[in-house]
């Protein structure tokens, strides 16, 4: 069996490629950058190109620039609408037996604070969840002419892999150094405000959990278990014996996005996935881990 991953250069692409090797799939890679096939999901003939040539068995769209802001607008366009599109047009073509997995975001959904899961109402709130919420309309229609179209709704998950300018890793970096001697103050915003920290590899397992299976098109994929930034400091400086209240300055006239980003998985858990690694777990790899 063959799958094609296009967005392979980031973290769930990582995990995903190695969770199908493990299964004995013959993963490829495909990325604008990094030690792949070469390929941009936002061009047809690219996208046509590697489809005809594989006859992939699987498809994953995981290619996105994670932003949500305005001035990303074209590029969030043309990586995740057009791409979806090319995508799922392709496998039309050229492969009508395969499984393609678009990936969907806890943010194209209207937050009210309460967790989320599939029949929360869309909304609009920026040009990143716009581009979503076109995708996974076009999985639907893809679906309706018989294609095996899934739409995995994700939401916060991290890893080792994550860029040093991440939340996450910046803390964890941040917490090495510090306890290293640096004497640094580590500057940060809203603190409150509560999200997954869900491990990636949980993420692709949950992937391929819902495309091998017949029943379930579309589902969150989350841990369902929201904790707050403060906490993940607290966790983090508590590993090398100190508080965070002495190493930390908060930006007071920051605004988060939301106070609160949780998911419902109970549909894909009805399906027999669960996440493995803790939120504790989590942070011990990320404190572990080569800067």
């Amino acid at each position: 069996m063959k799958a094609l991953i296009f967005g392979a250069n980031g973290q769930d692409g990582h995990y995903l490629i190695e969770t199908l090797k493990s299964r004995n799939v013959d993963a490829v890679g495909v990325s604008r950058s990094g030690d792949w096939v070469r390929g941009d999901v936002g061009r047809l003939a690219d996208v046509e190109t590697l489809v005809r040539e594989h006859k992939p068995h699987y498809i994953f769209h995981l290619a996105a620039r994670s932003t949500t802001r305005h001035d990303a607008l074209f590029e969030n366009h043309e990586t995740i609408s057009t791409g979806s599109l090319n995508v799922l047009e392709c496998a039309q073509r050229h492969c009508p037996e395969a499984r393609v997995f678009i990936t969907g975001s806890g943010v194209q959904f209207r937050n009210a604070g309460t967790p989320i899961g599939e029949d929360a109402p869309f909304e609009a709130s920026s040009p990143y969840a716009v581009a979503r919420i076109q995708s996974t309309f076009a999985a639907r229609y893809y679906r309706s002419l018989g294609l095996r179209a899934y739409v995995g709704y994700l939401f916060h998950h991290e890893s080792p892999l994550r860029k040093p300018g991440h939340l996450s890793r910046l803390i964890t970096l941040a917490v090495r150094r510090i306890a290293g001697g640096s004497g640094e103050t580590l500057e940060l915003g809203d603190i409150s405000v509560v999200k997954e920290w869900a491990f990636a590899g949980d993420i692709a397992r949950g992937i391929l959990s819902l495309v091998d299976q017949d029943e379930v098109k579309e589902a969150v994929i989350g841990t369902g278990e929201g904790r707050s930034v403060e906490e993940w400091l607290a966790l983090c400086f508590g590993m090398v014996g100190r508080s965070w209240r002495d190493h930390v300055r908060l930006k007071p006239a920051f605004r988060a996005e939301y106070g609160a980003l949780v998911s419902d998985p109970r549909r894909l858990r009805s399906i027999g996935w669960a996440p493995q690694v803790s939120f504790e777990k989590l942070a011990e790899m990320m404190m572990q881990a080569e800067a």
